[in-house]
């Protein structure tokens, strides 16, 4: 079925039912198509909040959606643009993740774990067959059609995906998810396809033995591991795996991209397409164990994420919210989630320039200024403030209404020293620095007052706004951090 270039609103088709999932831009609800009663999800984007570059975020995913249509790719069906919304409806998938239903199974076997990547790599060969590269290849993006027994696996999520031609091989941005990221992504080498065979093999490793290849809390570590692809197979587990399952695991993990084997090559390995002669049938109950605590540590860090988020009142853009739908919403970053690099060095310059202009406002006495890029109810941890925390303009205007700058000062200076700057998502960053101040006093005398400071960053309405600060400096500073 091709997708229809729709003509009349969302409105006059279906009919929307309860809220799926959540994100910073869009919601996914549940929706009924008027005209046949089928059930859909419906990815309702609020193109008024976006900006330039997320609305072509936004057409690239739906321009690759249309273009695959297999049995094991959660589809999308209609794409329609109305004035400040844009709805994106596909398949209603119900059957949860793909590696939470392997640990409610009585029954698990190599053969299964055959069979479930076969059906991934039937989707990646698709997707490379039509010249798009997934990008974001791991178990949150991997789901079950339905709860019925032996339904099929779905892969989800395109809001990374790229369009390549043929085997074109370029440097498209720092993206993925740290545990399944290859070599020459970490190593900011061009790169294509084979990025998602890597993933692959990263996927199967786990499916076999219920815990990943490359594993640190470190992610430094992590990184070497990965780029000198170190992975072994441990006893006692490898133990009871076939030698032509751990064959087709060192041809997906090779470091070298050239050499690493295709997805239809892959499709063609005996372990996959003569499972029922090479692949183990015995149940492996050790494996599902593991599995069920690989499972845990990612639903804690998710779940983390999402509470910090929550409770700062940030909308970050990589968690996963799934509830059983394929067109999950994405939106935070850590070493179990998303994160997409392309342009990071840039968010995170525009992060130190916005905080040296709210330093340039106090510098200059310009309230107005501050107030634009400070939150009204800004909180603050200052020595000023006696140990308590401090909302709102108030505390601050005292100092702007009183002249302590154009009072106290001939002229002031201000270095941030060594800036480190967060990007929690596309929305909310936190920077950490040295803040160096010279100022002249009304005898004409030269001073230097040093300040550690931290501001959390929230972006509303597309403009950068100052929620939170805290600053620790010698007694006798003023607040704004050089002494009187």
């Amino acid at each position: 079925m091709s997708v229809p270039v729709a003509s009349t609103r969302f409105s006059d088709n279906y009919d929307l039912k309860e809220e799926l999932g959540k994100g910073a831009f869009s919601v996914v609800r549940r929706c009924v198509q008027k005209s046949t009663g089928l059930e859909f999800a419906a990815k309702i984007i609020n193109t008024k909040k976006l900006s330039a570059r997320d609305f072509q975020k936004l057409e690239r995913e739906a321009r690759i959606c249309r273009k695959l249509q297999h049995p094991n790719i959660v589809r999308l069906h209609d794409s329609i643009q109305e004035e400040n919304f844009h709805y994106l409806v596909f398949d209603l998938v119900t059957g949860g993740e793909l590696f939470e239903d392997i640990v409610a199974r009585e029954f698990y076997s190599e053969a299964d774990a055959s069979h479930c990547i076969q059906q991934i790599l039937e989707s990646v060969n698709h997707c490379h067959q039509n010249g798009v590269v997934h990008r974001d290849l791991k178990p949150e993006n991997l789901l079950l059609a339905s709860k019925a027994k032996g339904a099929a696996v779905k892969l989800a999520d395109f809001g990374l995906a790229i369009e390549v031609q043929g085997e074109q091989q370029a440097w498209f941005g720092f993206a993925g998810t740290p545990g399944y990221l290859s070599p020459e992504v970490l190593k900011k080498e061009p790169y294509g396809k084979p990025v998602d065979i890597w993933a692959c093999g990263v996927i199967l490793y786990i499916l076999l033995v219920g815990y990943p290849p490359f594993w640190d809390e470190d992610q430094h570590r992590l990184y070497a591991q990965i780029k000198a692809g170190a992975y072994d197979y441990p006893s006692p587990e490898w133990d009871t795996v076939t030698p032509e399952a751990k064959n087709l695991i060192n041809q997906m993990l090779t470091v070298n991209a050239a050499k690493r084997i295709t997805a239809s090559e892959a499709l063609k390995h005996p372990w996959i397409c003569q499972r029922e002669r090479v692949a183990s049938v015995v149940h492996r109950q050790e494996t599902v164990d593991c599995l069920k605590k690989f499972n845990a540590r990612r639903k804690l860090k998710g779940a983390i994420l999402t509470t910090m988020l929550a409770t700062r009142n940030f909308s970050s853009r990589s968690i996963v919210v799934k509830k059983g739908d394929g067109s999950q919403v994405k939106e935070s970053t850590d070493s179990s989630t998303t994160i997409e690099d392309d342009d990071v060095k840039a968010r995170r310059q525009e992060i130190i320039k916005i905080t040296e202009q709210l330093i340039e406002a106090i510098n200059s006495g310009d309230f107005v200024a501050y107030t634009k890029i400070c939150d009204p109810h800004l909180t603050a941890f200052e020595p000023e403030a006696m140990g308590n925390l401090v909302e709102g303009m108030d505390f601050h205007k005292f100092y702007f209404d009183n002249g302590i700058l154009s009072k106290n000062c001939k002229a002031v200076n201000t270095t941030i020293l060594n800036p480190h700057v967060h990007l929690l998502g596309e929305d909310a960053a936190c920077i950490a620095y040295v803040r160096l101040t010279q100022y002249l006093d009304k005898q004409g005398q030269a001073h230097t007052h040093q300040s550690e400071e931290s501001r959390v960053w929230h972006k509303k309405d597309n403009k950068w706004q100052n929620v939170h600060f805290h600053r620790s400096g010698s007694t006798g500073g003023s607040a704004f951090g050089f002494s009187k």
